[in-house]
């Protein structure tokens, strides 16, 4: 009775073809501005970090003095990160900041790039799970003694080695020789939550290098760089002891006990800081946040996103509603016909049926079309807006969500319209013919 339905429905969109398009318009527009906002909403939401996400805490300092940040900064000062590293609670710990640097190879038809990088200990790629395909970290000894060595990412592998298995071969950053220690995968998490500080949705870095270069190499940092007081920055030393932010710290617990173990720790570092002067406020503490704490602490969805899926699900209710117009012409016109049917014997549900398989047929091109609608808007506003590609990229659910919408809103749509053809008397109808 199904294919039958759909063959009647096929037949009166063809003797229809422009109402019938006027309502697949109408839909389509409605399920297109909408899957571009939920897409939009959906890709900034989601949690990179998977099942890690529960054991995986960036730490934060207060330690500022009284009168003035009013809150809590998401970043620490580098002597910070130097020391927190001293704690052996945490199954791993990094600290980490961005930096860049010119690369280039030993061969010379290969033209310098220049690149960022961050700035870690090896205990950054086991703490976020990130993949190699070749080698892998430096040695934890490069974390305490440093040492020349660079993984890469695979992208960047391919630029400079063809793809190759570099894992031994020197890249010189800064026309400093480093040894490839590893390769890792195309890791590229979005939104970026180890470094929500230097844009949530830009590319991760292709390159890693040791922590403990920065005082020797002196790296630059290319995030934020932010101070609650006046000091004297001459030196990169001067920089390194400074009360300025811009390292991040990360953690791993992967037990309740742990966590307060670590909580207790970081109470005892603070105390210790202040009988050095330090962390002079009336009530110094020490904030950890899991990943998906983290990222509401920073916005990472900002509330305008919401905002914007609830207004485009409202611009879809209008365009059902011109849809309900349409429709309920479209059927009333087909009065005198439906009249003839059930005099011959069909019930009000076959002929219910029959109208609601038509509404479901529209509904099922419209969220087609609005996927292609989506689509464009969404090219457009990664190329003409500069908005993050990593947010614009149409996610595989869409093909589902957008017909599985556009259906479902089409047959609320269409009750009102089927419902009235199916009330009619027919003998009026008969009359008339």
């Amino acid at each position: 009775m199904f294919i039958y339905y759909l063959d009647l429905a096929w037949r009166s969109i063809k003797n229809t073809p422009l109402l019938s398009l006027l309502m697949v318009l109408a839909i389509s527009i409605g399920i297109g501005i909408t899957i571009t906002t939920l897409n939009i909403y959906q890709m900034a939401s989601v949690n990179p970090a998977g099942e890690r996400s529960s054991v995986l805490y960036e730490v934060r300092l207060w330690s500022q003095e009284a009168d003035s940040w009013d809150e809590m900064n998401p970043q620490i000062t580098y002597q910070d990160g130097f020391n927190l590293r001293q704690s052996d609670i945490p199954t791993r710990q990094t600290p980490m900041f961005m930096t860049g640097m010119a690369i280039q190879t030993e061969d010379p038809k290969q033209a310098p790039l220049l690149e960022s990088a961050r700035v870690s200990d090896s205990d950054f790629f086991a703490l976020f799970s990130i993949p190699f395909i070749y080698g892998g970290p430096w040695d934890k000894a490069i974390d305490k003694e440093p040492g020349y060595q660079v993984v890469i990412r695979a992208d960047l592998n391919q630029e400079l080695f063809g793809g190759q298995n570099s894992v031994g071969k020197v890249l010189y950053l800064n026309q400093k020789p480093y040894k490839v220690a590893g390769v890792i995968d195309d890791w590229k998490p979005s939104p970026k939550y180890y470094d929500v500080n230097n844009g949530a949705f830009n590319d991760s870095e292709r390159l890693y290098v040791p922590y403990s270069l920065a005082p020797i190499e002196e790296y630059q940092s290319w995030g934020n760089n932010q101070s609650w007081k006046n000091e004297s920055i001459v030196t990169y030393q001067d920089k390194l002891a400074s009360e300025t932010h811009w390292n991040q710290y990360w953690v791993e617990l992967n037990t309740p006990e742990q966590k307060q173990a670590y909580e207790q720790w970081l109470e005892g570092y603070i105390a210790q800081q202040q009988l050095l002067g330090r962390f002079a406020s009336d009530s110094p503490y020490a904030d950890i946040s899991d990943v998906s704490e983290w990222l509401v602490i920073n916005k990472v969805v900002p509330e305008d996103s919401k905002v914007l899926v609830g207004l485009s699900a409202l611009f879809l209710i209008v365009c059902l509603v011109n849809m309900l117009g349409l429709l309920l012409a479209k059927f009333l016109k087909r009065a005198p016909e439906v009249g003839v049917r059930r005099a011959i014997g069909a019930s009000r549900t076959q002929i219910f049926m029959q109208h609601m398989v038509e509404v479901g047929v529209v509904g099922f091109w419209g969220g087609l079309i609005g996927l292609i609608w989506a689509a464009v808007s969404l090219s457009v506003l990664s190329s003409r807006f500069g908005l993050e590609e990593s947010l614009t990229q149409l996610d595989m659910s869409m093909w589902i969500i957008a017909p599985t919408v556009a259906i479902t809103s089409a047959l609320v749509a269409g009750l009102y319209p089927a419902w009235q053809i199916c009330i009619a008397n027919p003998s009026s109808h008969l009359k008339s013919q």
